[in-house]
């Protein structure tokens, strides 16, 4: 039997796909994992923007809650400093002993509980696409806002073409998705810098004065509201600035993207996030105060602040726009810890279980291609839902950031107790994370009980249908595993009735292909499917598997070695028991990130080996097959089986019913 292989040309859509994207990486190139990670400073326009960006609304927030206590806005920005260097400092503990990234949803699993974790991750993709949402409606309105009033219809369309634009880049690779957006980054640093830094410099000799009228207010209004009236006002103000410490956990969700030593480069950039976003928010309250900036309507109070430091320069005006726009268009930088952590923390649920197993899935670009799609789409959903109101979101978004970090400080605190034994200086590492547990439950139940009314109601809901979505998946494929894994059992103790066959298999006799995955009971009913339903016809086995690379072992040459002495390892198995049961075996292994294409050629060059041959692979059958269950199980078998068809390769799929 021979069988003409077809060459396939690739299709307009094809072509126009790989112009976009880009052509696919080889997992196998020794330098892949060089070439794709990222040095401090090109993760911290990464991962840094989001929070960096935030200076561009929390600081704001925070000093508009103050109304006329405004004398408070110098302790707001020392409090503001402190808790971005405390929460900072907590997660470089993080880093150092989860190095491996996934941040709050692996710290909660692994310290708390399972629950724990799927709660925090939970929290975080809700969030991350909130980030997405809120930092590009944050962009379309500073740009808008110097536009014509009649241009605003076409607002939401630019803000969706944004994400989509986005969503394009991270599909590409994300190093080149953040070296396209870092000139943006740079402009904002570089303008914030001369903005906090001149307007603090000229104003140096108002220091005294201020500092004298700051006391004799914050007396004033002890002896008219009383101490806790006074605290109460601060704390509120404080709370409802949260946004500001929102992108703080990218780093330690990250890490896989890191250059190597990852930890040293881990922490260098969270130095770089934590000094810049301190400087930055601590700086802005501050002069607010210095120049007596009051709201005024349509403009922010960075505008305001911008026009008045470079009123007298050369140029002034349009450095103060520049100045705002760089922030308008850092926000679009910002958006991208949405499109790079999103996607990675929902890559470690998928490898759990809590989601479905495609979004572990790396695309031939290497990057996690459903779990970006699925972010992007969810913002656009979320842009059109709030008609792209940047209240709404900020109301939506203001909360589930600070359910991942005090889970994730409690965890850690439970981890060094736990660990006190073999850490001589683990009451020194506790005190941060109890700091940082407590500011963190303060702006949590401050925000929800300000927010929960307008609209703060609507992330909890939606995160609540998040994890109890996550729980009828793991539900799901908690059943289909036990089941395959009594099918293994079970097929597992038939006796051999045939002496041990040391034969080397024979390219000239009939060839029975099977696609495996790893040893288990659903490899072994395919193979004593094909010996029960066609006896005597097929004389050798050759059983072929690619090692699948997902965001669970793409994190260095180890990993995927790992991975592929694994994969060797089952199909070793595999072949010793077909040969215990009396035919002669062999294999044929690959690595990839795309199994069907990959099988695909993998299978076309065993069958010029093999010529006589036809290819079998299993599927799990359902008694009640529903929409919930395709989703969770892909169609790789058909995928595959209509690939093979094409070529001119007999391929059957053998059904394996699953009782659950």
């Amino acid at each position: 039997m021979n069988h003409h292989i077809n060459e396939q040309k690739p299709n307009i859509f094809h072509k126009i796909r790989r112009s976009l994207i880009g052509a696919p990486k080889d997992v196998r190139q020794p330098s892949i994992f060089h070439k794709l990670s990222l040095i401090p400073i090109l993760a911290w326009i990464g991962l840094g923007a989001d929070g960096l960006s935030s200076s561009s609304y929390g600081p704001e927030e925070a000093f508009r809650t103050l109304g006329e206590h405004t004398y408070l806005a110098i302790f707001l920005a020392i409090g503001t400093a402190l808790t971005v260097l405390i929460i900072s400092y907590a997660y470089s503990r993080i880093i150092e002993h989860f190095p491996h990234g996934g941040g709050g949803y692996i710290v909660s699993t692994h310290t708390i509980s399972k629950t724990a974790g799927v709660i925090s991750g939970s929290a975080l993709l809700v969030d991350y696409m909130l980030t997405i949402a809120v930092s590009l409606v944050s962009c379309g309105d500073a740009i808008f806002s110097f536009l014509p009033l009649y241009l605003q219809k076409y607002k939401l369309m630019f803000v969706a073409f944004l994400i989509i634009l986005l969503v394009i880049f991270n599909l590409r690779g994300v190093k080149e998705s953040v070296s396209m957006l870092a000139p943006i980054f740079i402009i904002f640093v570089v303008t914030h810098t001369l903005l906090i830094g001149y307007g603090i410099l000229t104003h140096t000799g108002q220091i005294k004065p201020l500092v004298h009228e700051v006391s004799s207010n914050l007396k004033n209004g002890v002896a008219t509201l009383g101490f806790l009236g006074v605290l109460g006002i601060f704390l509120r103000a404080f709370s409802m600035g949260a946004g500001t410490y929102t992108g703080i956990e990218a780093v330690s969700n990250g890490m896989q993207i890191m250059r190597e030593p990852r930890v040293h480069t881990g922490k260098r950039t969270m130095v770089y996030l934590a000094s810049s976003l301190a400087i930055t928010a601590g700086g802005l309250l501050v002069c607010y105060l210095l120049f007596r900036i009051s709201p005024a309507d349509g403009k922010t109070l960075n505008a305001i602040l911008a026009g008045e430091v470079f009123s007298n320069w050369p140029m002034g005006g349009t450095i103060a726009l520049i100045t705002i726009l760089s922030e308008g268009a850092l926000l679009v930088v910002g958006a991208q810890t949405g499109f790079i952590d999103g996607p990675r923390v929902m890559s470690n649920m998928a490898i759990d279980s809590w989601l479905p197993r495609r979004f572990a899935s790396l695309s031939e670009r290497l990057t996690m291609q459903n779990g970006v799609i699925l972010m992007g789409v969810a913002a656009i959903i979320l842009l059109l839902y709030t008609g792209g109101s940047i209240t709404a979101l900020v109301v939506m978004y203001s909360i589930n950031v600070f359910v991942t970090f005090s889970l994730s400080q409690y965890g850690m605190i439970r981890f060094f107790q736990k660990n006190r034994e073999r850490d001589t200086k683990w009451k020194q590492h506790i005190i941060i994370h109890i700091i940082g547990l407590i500011l963190c439950l303060t702006i949590l139940c401050v925000t929800i009980y300000e927010k929960f009314g307008e609209g703060g109601w609507v992330t909890l809901v939606i995160t609540s249908a998040v994890i109890g979505l996550c729980y009828l998946i793991r539900g799901h494929y908690t059943k289909v595993r036990n089941s395959v894994k009594h099918l293994e059992e079970t097929l597992s103790d038939i006796p051999a009735v045939n002496p041990f066959n040391t034969n080397p298999v024979d390219p000239n006799e009939m060839t029975a292909i099977l696609l495996v995955s790893r040893y288990n009971g659903f490899g072994l009913h395919t193979l004593l499917s094909i010996v029960k339903n066609f006896p005597g016809v097929y004389k050798n086995f050759v059983f072929v598997s690619v090692a699948e690379v997902d965001s669970g072992t793409f994190k260095g040459i180890a990993g995927l070695d790992a991975l592929q002495a694994s994969v060797k390892n089952d199909l070793e198995r595999y072949v010793k028991i077909t040969r215990a049961h009396g035919f002669p075996a062999d294999y044929r292994t690959d690595v990839a990130t795309d199994v069907v294409d990959h099988v695909t050629e993998l299978v076309e060059k065993t069958v010029k080996e093999f010529p006589r041959s036809t290819v079998f692979t299993g599927r799990l059958v359902f008694k009640h097959e529903n929409p919930f269950q395709k989703i969770l199980h892909n169609e790789t078998a058909y995928s595959i089986q209509r690939r093979l068809q094409w070529d001119g390769i007999p391929t059957v799929i053998l059904p394996i019913r699953v009782d659950v």
